[in-house]
């Protein structure tokens, strides 16, 4: 058709008048199409000694699937600028819970690419920052394990990738991290003593990491689970003597591995046994006592003296 795309038939056309000596200004004559068009084609492909109509038009096909993809692939403008504005909030909002603004754009934008994965030029372009500051980002995101490395199709770039389990690596981080601290907490409530100032507030440290920790940590935990661990605790309670898991088993009805793994959540989640603590004995024996924590030595002696005097 006169004005729209050559065809495959043009090209034939096209092919024969080139071996013929035609000039470019009578063949756009004939085909009723600017002289520039006949030369712009002639041009990319092959010129006129090396022009063929099949493969000009193989590569005329190739052109227009690449244009039909990337008119696919291009969202409408507004929906654009929505999406840039939600990553802006969300990195906003992700620095505010610690993570450096940048690592937070970089992130943000793995996190929202339709692959999950992009190159440093991808981000470079897209955030509009230095290819030093997406560099320093990726190797910061890459020390919490957020982000990994894979190699391009290609073979010549890196692609950064959010990986698969990323939500549950940065949920086990946060819940040894939190552990750790609150653990850090008690012997500090030991060391200064509970009823001091120092221990006060360590005191009130390692309970608050504590309960993060014991709400978030739920990985092994099952109704049964919690439940014979209660169960446990309410036996060395009641017999109020040191029992090894052998002893607590025989006087239960169960295996000795199923009250082994009772006491060993019991350690885990100090938050069932609270306000008691489970201790660890010579021998394999294990008994419930108070937490040191929860009382002041103050507190603890008014107690002892007052049960002397009745």
């Amino acid at each position: 058709m006169p004005g729209g795309r050559l065809t495959h038939e043009d090209r034939r056309k096209i092919e024969t008048w080139l071996a013929d000596g035609l000039e470019y200004a009578e063949m756009g004559r004939r085909l009723g199409r600017p002289t520039s068009t006949l030369t712009r084609e002639v041009a990319r492909n092959g010129g006129p000694a090396g022009y063929l109509a099949d493969g000009a038009q193989q590569a005329a096909d190739r052109r227009a699937r690449r244009r039909i993809a990337v008119k696919a692939a291009e969202p409408d403008e507004r929906q654009t600028e929505v999406a840039r504005r939600f990553a802006e909030e969300l990195a906003t909002s992700l620095a505010g819970t610690g993570l450096p603004r940048t690592p937070s754009r970089v992130f943000v934008c793995l996190l929202t690419s339709d692959s999950g994965s992009l190159t440093s030029a991808d981000l470079v372009r897209r955030l509009q920052v230095s290819p030093a500051s997406v560099s320093k980002a990726i190797g910061y995101l890459e020390r919490i394990e957020l982000v990994g490395r894979s190699q391009d199709p290609g073979g010549r770039r890196e692609r950064y990738t959010i990986n698969d389990d990323v939500w549950l690596r940065a949920w086990r981080a946060d819940t040894g991290a939190h552990t750790e601290v609150a653990a850090a907490a008690r012997r500090g409530t030991h060391l200064f003593g509970s009823d001091t100032p120092a221990g006060t507030r360590l005191r009130e440290m390692g309970r608050f990491f504590a309960r993060i920790s014991d709400h978030m940590d739920d990985r092994s935990l099952t109704h049964t689970a919690v439940a014979d661990a209660l169960t446990v605790i309410a036996a060395l309670v009641h017999a109020a003597r040191p029992l090894t898991a052998g002893d607590l088993a025989t006087a239960l009805g169960w295996p000795v591995r199923r009250a082994a793994e009772a006491l060993d959540v019991v350690g885990r989640r100090p938050i069932l046994s609270d306000p008691l603590t489970l201790e660890r004995l010579g021998r394999g024996t294990y008994a419930i006592t108070p937490r040191p924590d929860r009382l002041s030595s103050a507190q603890r002696e008014a107690l002892i003296a007052s049960a002397r005097s009745t």
